[in-house]
C-alpha cells in the first residue's frame, strides 16, 4: 500500500485569522494533523504533504516533518472546493516522484483532537472492508426539522428519545480516505462508501472561536488518579476532599482508588458515581496505573514513604500529596499541607491559603455576628472516631436547661457508628441531623460551634462562626489554624478534657459577646476563596 496524505492548509482564514499557525495548547494548529499523519509511517508506506498557498505555513510544515506542495493561485480562492485542490496535490506529488499512489487520504488541520490510534484503526478498517471511500463521522441523532417552501417539516416519523432515533452521521474534518482511482478533479467519493465513527471529543472541527476553546480544553484534558481512604478510625475527610477536587476537575478523566476493606469510604465513592477501583494495599495501585496510564496521581492518605513515591515517579509525570509529613514528601512534585503551619518550601505548600474549601461554603455568605447566642451547631466530622458527640451530649443537655430558648443542632456524619444512640431531645431543643447534604445550611444559622480540629475549622472560619475546638487525636493537634489568633478556643484532645471545663468554656462564650465578636472578626478576615484555584493549579502543575 502506497498512500499520500494531503493536509490542505490555506493561508487566509477569515473566521479565525491565521488559524493554521495559531498556537493551540503549545503548538501551531497544523502540528497535530502532521503528527497524526506521520504516526502512520510506523505501520504503512505513506508520504505526508501539506498543500498550501502560504510560504510561512510551508516553512512550519517542513519544520515538523511534512513535505509541501504549493497551491496555485486559481485554487486559493474562497469558493474553491477541496476536490480540485486534492486532485492537484496528488498529481503534482506523483509527477515529482514518478509514481502512482494506491490511496489518498485528506486530513484537515482543523481537527486537532483526532487521536493517532483512531487513525490507525480507520486505515485498518478501510483495507479490511475494501470500500472505495471511508469518511470520518460523528453520530449525532436529534429530532430535526427542514423547511419546504414556506412550511417546516419534521425529519422523523415518530417523536422518541434520542437513543431510539436512527443514526445521523455528520462528516468531520478528521479524514477522508479513498482509492486513488476515486480521486478526480470534482470528486473523491467512490461507489462503495464506508464511515468510521469517532467519539464526540475527536470529532470537533474548528470553525469558530468557541470551537477553538473547546479543542484547547480537550487537549489539556488530564487523566487523574485520586487515591484516598475513609473509615471510622481514619475519618472521612480524605474522601470528602477528593470528591470536592473531582467536582472541580470537570473535563478531566477521574479515577478513584480506595482500599476495599474501608467500606465507609468505598460506599461514599460509589454514591458519587465516579469511576473507581479498589486495592488491598498501596502497592496494588501500580497495576491500575499500568492500565489507566494517569498523567497525575493525587495521594490523600496521610504520610507516604520514599519507596512508594519514588516508584510512582518512575511511571507518572506528576505526583501530588495531601497532609503528608512522611519520607515520601521529598520525592513528590507537590505536597499540600494546608492544615499545618509554616511558609511554603520547595515543594511543600502549607497554611490556610492552600485549603480547598468545598463549593457550598463559597456559595454561602458568612454569618453576621449576633450578640445573643440562639443557635449552637455541633459537628465532629464524617466519622467522629473518638466519639466526641456522645461525650458532649449530656453537657448540651445541661447547658440547654441553663439557657432557655437556645437551640442545639448536632450533625453526625456518614461514617458515625453511634448515630442510633444520639436521640433528639425536643424538650431541651436538641436536634439531630444525620449525613446532611449541605452543612453550610446549618452553619449559616449558628452563633457558636463545637467541633473537632480537622477540616471543619476552615468551614467555621469561612462562615464566620466562633468555635470551641476538641481534637480527635494527637495528630489533629498539629493543625495549627485552630488557635485563638484565628478566632478559636482550642481545648486540646477532646477525650482528655474534663466535662466541666468544656461546659464552662461554652457558657463563658455564650455570655461574653465581646469575645465572640472579636473571634468572628478574626475568622472572616481570612480569604478562602482563592484556595480552590491555588490547589487546582498545583495539582495540574500550572503556575500560581
Amino acid at each position: 500500500m502506497k498512500c499520500l496524505i494531503v493536509i490542505p492548509a490555506r493561508g487566509k482564514s477569515k473566521g479565525i485569522p491565521k488559524k493554521n499557525l495559531r498556537i493551540m495548547n503549545g503548538y501551531p494548529l497544523i502540528y497535530y494533523s502532521i503528527q497524526n499523519a506521520l504516526s502512520l509511517k510506523e505501520h504503512y508506506d505513506v508520504d505526508v504533504a501539506v498543500d498550501t498557498d502560504d510560504a510561512e505555513i510551508a516553512e512550519v510544515a517542513g519544520m515538523y516533518g511534512a513535505e509541501t506542495i504549493m497551491r496555485p493561485k486559481e485554487l486559493s480562492g474562497d469558493h474553491v472546493t477541496l476536490d480540485p485542490v486534492i486532485y492537484h496535490a496528488v498529481t503534482e506529488a506523483e509527477r515529482e516522484k514518478g509514481i502512482r499512489y494506491d490511496f489518498v487520504m485528506t486530513m484537515q488541520p482543523t481537527s486537532p483532537t483526532l487521536k493517532a490510534d483512531s487513525l490507525r484503526q480507520a486505515v485498518k478498517y478501510f483495507l479490511e472492508t475494501g470500500t472505495d471511500t471511508l469518511l470520518s463521522v460523528y453520530n449525532e441523532p436529534h429530532l430535526s426539522w427542514t423547511k419546504e417552501g414556506q412550511s417546516f417539516q419534521p425529519q422523523y416519523q415518530k417523536r422518541v428519545n434520542r437513543q431510539w432515533l436512527p443514526p445521523h452521521y455528520k462528516e468531520t474534518g478528521g479524514f477522508l480516505l479513498a482509492k486513488r482511482d476515486c480521486v478526480l478533479e470534482n470528486s473523491r467519493i467512490g461507489e462503495r462508501v464506508g464511515v468510521f465513527e469517532l467519539s464526540e471529543t475527536e470529532a470537533v472541527d474548528i470553525d469558530s472561536d468557541m470551537d477553538w476553546k473547546l479543542c484547547e480544553s480537550i487537549l489539556k484534558k488530564k487523566r487523574i488518579l485520586l487515591r484516598a481512604d475513609g473509615e471510622e478510625r481514619l475519618g472521612m475527610g480524605h474522601i470528602y476532599r477528593c470528591l470536592s477536587l473531582a467536582y472541580c476537575l470537570t473535563g478531566h478523566d477521574i479515577l478513584f482508588v480506595t482500599n476495599e476493606s474501608y467500606t465507609l469510604g468505598l460506599n461514599r465513592i460509589k454514591d458519587s458515581f465516579f469511576h473507581f477501583r479498589t486495592i488491598r494495599r498501596n502497592q496494588d495501585i501500580f497495576e491500575i496505573i499500568e492500565e489507566f496510564k494517569p498523567d497525575i496521581v493525587v495521594n490523600d492518605i496521610l504520610d507516604t514513604d520514599a519507596e512508594y513515591i519514588s516508584r510512582l515517579k518512575e511511571t507518572v509525570a506528576r505526583v501530588v500529596n495531601f497532609e503528608d509529613k512522611g519520607t515520601g514528601t521529598g520525592y513528590a512534585d507537590c505536597v499540600i499541607n494546608a492544615l499545618y503551619g509554616g511558609k511554603p518550601e520547595r515543594n511543600v505548600y502549607s497554611g490556610f491559603e492552600y485549603y480547598f474549601i468545598r463549593d457550598e461554603f463559597l456559595q454561602t455568605p458568612p454569618k453576621k455576628f449576633s450578640a445573643q447566642v440562639r443557635n449552637v451547631v455541633v459537628l465532629f466530622g464524617g466519622s467522629d472516631p473518638s466519639d466526641l458527640t456522645r461525650k458532649v451530649y449530656p453537657i448540651l443537655q445541661e447547658i440547654s436547661q441553663e439557657n432557655p430558648g437556645m437551640e442545639f443542632h448536632i450533625i453526625t456524619g456518614f461514617g458515625y457508628q453511634h448515630k442510633d444512640e444520639i436521640k433528639e431531645d425536643i424538650v431541651r431543643r436538641i436536634f439531630v441531623h444525620h449525613d446532611v447534604k449541605r452543612v453550610s445550611s446549618y452553619m449559616k444559622q449558628a452563633d457558636l460551634a463545637l467541633t473537632s480540629q480537622g477540616r471543619t475549622i476552615y468551614e467555621c472560619a469561612c462562615m464566620g462562626v466562633p468555635a470551641v475546638v476538641l481534637a480527635q487525636n494527637r495528630r489533629e493537634t498539629e493543625h495549627v489554624f485552630a488557635s485563638i489568633v484565628n478566632g478559636f478556643i482550642n481545648l486540646g484532645i477532646g477525650a482528655e478534657q474534663d466535662d466541666t471545663a468544656i461546659k464552662n468554656t461554652i457558657n463563658w462564650l455564650i455570655h461574653t459577646p465581646s469575645v465572640r465578636e472579636e473571634m468572628h472578626r478574626l475568622l472572616i478576615s481570612k480569604d478562602f476563596r482563592q484556595g480552590q484555584d491555588r490547589v487546582i493549579k498545583l495539582i495540574l502543575g500550572e503556575e500560581l
